[in-house]
């Protein structure tokens, strides 16, 4: 038997250490094309925005100060605290569940998940914020409606009520968390409905999420429709490979070894084993699989993202957890370190030094192209490679430009789409106080539709830069050759990873827009 105090130093290293990888991953690494793009809602931050609601934004904006300190690491110190933190809230979800050593283990399993670690816990994305909301309002859901209804009780689900809305906040998939609780409550506990906190905690989540409701009312209910839109079924075929991308995915993503526990215990519960509360393993399931379950459903005619059900397959950890726990108990070997997690956590590593290999290096794989426009078209890990040497030379290019004149060196960088329009925005102009401006329609500029007109958009007459590079390489003659007099290739800049040439940046110049395009601007 593993003593209270050994298990509670054993959490506090692993604590520890999940807040060193994580900060040492924030500064290492450049930000992916969708994290960088999140950096614009602090920039300019709204009640809502095109794509997901204001929370992330309102993160960046507290642990930057308001872009006062703007770097990677700055922008990504609410994912490694919040990660972190969530280290410990399901270590306490988890004794609550059962033990102290159930706790472990689940913050053991939540720890080695490559969604909870890496994508939700070290990367700063609208997850970063629902995770923790997420997690912290199935705490206050199993002490409030997964228990008899109690003063204690009732003051948990007050507080549920408030998380949720949070939840909310942070991504539209949190509103399953409120179809479980009703679900819940309707089919195992009726005696809440009987209680006035039940409706009040609801009434708050929906109060707290109304900004968002009033952002889309107010434009013409685009973020939900593009959402909608995301998941749509209508007209669509039946799609196998989409379907096995995202089981994969899912599979992947939450860790292989994660997976299969979590399967081994669903079966388990199934068959009626008693290895864990069967009103709280009731309350774990209506949370975690009709969110799992409708996105592989959709996915059998649409495209979808695994990261998508994240949050479902955290949740399932506990359910695991308790598992190992019990089959620790029947062996007689109750191990602070049972054999699965110790697995779990090793192919979170090696995942993590290869992707580091990989992306700093370019050890295992280099896609050569067949010509200068798609050098490393099909290499994914220079997503988040590259952008750091092209600041520097682009800087360099505005400075020549000033002396040589062949293009005001103030002018605007002109993109097609949110990505790579964030990406130049961040690490290009910003820092040269240069503006970006959005060029195309409204579903491929998303946000930077409206940054295009509070920047003050185009003008006839204008000059800008275009800057594409050769992983997802735009030919400016196809998208802008109507807008523009003249269309030119000015600088090719070469990228190196571990003295390799792995990818090109082109920079052109545009001159003398001839077209004012229409604003493409949600009001």
């Amino acid at each position: 038997m593993n003593k209270p105090r050994q298990i509670h130093r054993a959490m506090i290293i692993l604590v520890l250490l999940s807040l060193f990888i994580r900060a040492f991953l924030a500064v290492f690494l450049e930000f992916g094309n969708d994290e960088v793009y999140y950096w614009t809602y602090a920039l300019y931050p709204d009640l809502s925005h095109f794509d997901h609601p204001p929370m992330v934004g309102f993160l960046i904006q507290i642990t930057t100060l308001d872009l006062l300190v703007s770097s990677e690491f700055f922008i990504r110190l609410g994912a490694v605290l919040l990660g972190t933190l969530n280290v410990w809230l399901v270590y306490l979800i988890g004794k609550h569940i059962r033990d102290s050593l159930t706790g472990f283990y689940a913050a053991l399993l939540y720890t080695a998940s490559i969604y909870a670690f890496i994508i939700a816990g070290t990367f700063i994305l609208p997850d970063t914020p629902q995770l923790s909301f997420w997690l912290l309002s199935i705490y206050l859901m199993i002490r409030s409606i997964g228990a008899p209804v109690s003063k204690v009780s009732r003051g948990y689900l007050l507080f549920a009520g408030l998380s949720v809305g949070f939840a909310l906040l942070s991504k539209y998939t949190s509103a399953f968390l409120l179809a479980a609780a009703f679900f819940y409550v309707l089919l195992y506990n009726r005696q809440w409905l009987k209680t006035k906190e039940l409706y009040l905690s609801a009434l708050m989540a929906l109060l707290m999420f109304s900004p968002v409701i009033v952002w889309n009312m107010n434009n013409d209910f685009i973020s939900f429709t593009f959402q909608s839109d995301r998941v749509g079924i209508f007209d669509a075929g039946f799609r196998s490979d989409f379907f096995l991308t995202e089981l994969g995915g899912q599979m992947l993503y939450n860790n292989p070894v994660n997976f299969l526990i979590a399967v081994i215990a669903l079966v388990a519960f199934f068959r009626k084993k008693k290895f864990i509360d069967k009103n709280t393993g009731r309350l774990l399931l209506l949370t975690s699989l009709p969110l799992i379950f409708l996105f592989l459903f959709f996915s059998l005619f649409r495209h979808t993202l695994p990261h998508w059900t994240g949050a479902a397959w955290t949740t399932l950890i506990f359910l695991s957890a308790a598992f190992l726990r019990e089959a620790g108990i029947r062996k007689n070997k109750e191990k602070l370190f049972p054999v699965f997690t110790v697995v779990s956590l090793s192919v979170l590593l090696i995942v993590l030094i290869l992707g580091l290999l990989q992306i700093r290096g370019g050890m295992l794989y280099s896609d050569k192209g067949d010509r200068p426009e798609n050098l490393g078209e099909k290499d994914i890990s220079l997503d988040m490679y590259g952008w750091r040497q092209l600041s520097k030379e682009f800087e360099y290019i505005v400075s020549e430009e000033a002396e040589l004149g062949n293009i005001d060196p103030n002018s605007p960088v002109i993109s097609h789409r949110w990505f790579p329009a964030a990406n130049i925005d961040y690490y290009l102009a910003s820092p040269l106080g240069i503006k970006v401006l959005g060029l195309g329609s409204l579903n491929a500029l998303h946000k930077y539709a409206g940054i295009t007109e509070s920047r003050g958009g185009f003008e006839k007459g204008m000059d800008a830069w275009y800057v594409t590079v050769s992983r997802d390489y735009k030919d400016p003659e196809v998208i802008y050759g109507p807008y523009f007099d003249e269309i030119s290739l000015a600088y090719t800049i070469p990228v190196y990873r571990n003295g390799k040439h792995v990818m090109n940046g082109f920079v052109y110049y545009l001159k003398d827009m001839k077209i004012v395009p229409e604003s493409l601007v949600v009001k």
